[in-house]
């Protein structure tokens, strides 16, 4: 091969290079923005099947909130305001042993997820383990913000129906208390309205 097919060849390769870096830059914008695009779809189906899901389980349509929230799993599983929900539908069907287990994953992936202590705490009331209802209550209590008195003095009632119910001694003024809760509480079996629902958390910003 002589100096000029080489210089030739050398221009050839340069050209190669020029003509694929110039793909490269022109290109990755738009899987970029196809990639960016795609995400965003995906959490507004995210949002709008959670937010249907909320809306069946206070009108207490158990299945149609599972299934809106099976779609939810299925695009975004490690969301725990999810598996909350999932839990409350799955009480709502009488079902505790299946409530409970979502409630202990919302639970692993959140660990300062208090309502999935609450609604543990009913999942162990429904299989008459009190002992565990009364731990996973007393969590909920100690997480649950101070202004959510609405369910804390129902947690606070169900606390002392289930020391009773364990035989456990209760002084009269923590008697009296609980007592006055208990009325004012008012706790209706299995209506989701009555539970500390998830709200879902504002959708993460896709990275550019």
């Amino acid at each position: 091969m002589n100096a000029r097919t080489r210089f030739v060849s050398l221009l050839l390769i340069l050209a190669f290079a020029g003509v694929a870096a110039l793909v490269r830059t022109y290109a990755q914008p738009e899987a970029v923005s196809r990639l960016v695009h795609q995400r965003q779809m995906k959490q507004v189906e995210v949002q709008r099947r959670f937010d249907q899901a909320v809306v069946m389980l206070h009108a207490r349509q158990y299945e149609h909130a599972l299934t809106a929230l099976h779609r939810v799993l299925e695009l975004a599983p490690r969301m725990p305001e999810a598996h909350v929900n999932m839990g409350y539908a799955l009480l709502g069907l009488e079902r505790p042993d299946a409530a409970g287990t979502f409630f202990q994953t919302a639970i692993e992936l959140k660990p300062d997820q208090a309502n999935a202590y609450y609604g543990l705490a009913l999942a162990a009331e429904a299989r008459d383990d009190y002992a565990m209802a009364l731990g996973s209550m007393r969590a909920y209590l100690h997480l649950s913000p101070a202004e959510d008195e609405g369910h804390r003095r129902k947690a606070r009632a169900a606390m002392w129906e289930w020391e009773e119910k364990l035989g456990r001694h209760v002084t009269p003024a923590a008697a009296a208390s609980a007592a006055a809760a208990s009325a004012d509480a008012a706790r209706p079996a299995g209506s989701a309205a009555a539970h500390p629902l998830a709200a879902a958390p504002a959708p993460a910003q896709p990275r550019q």
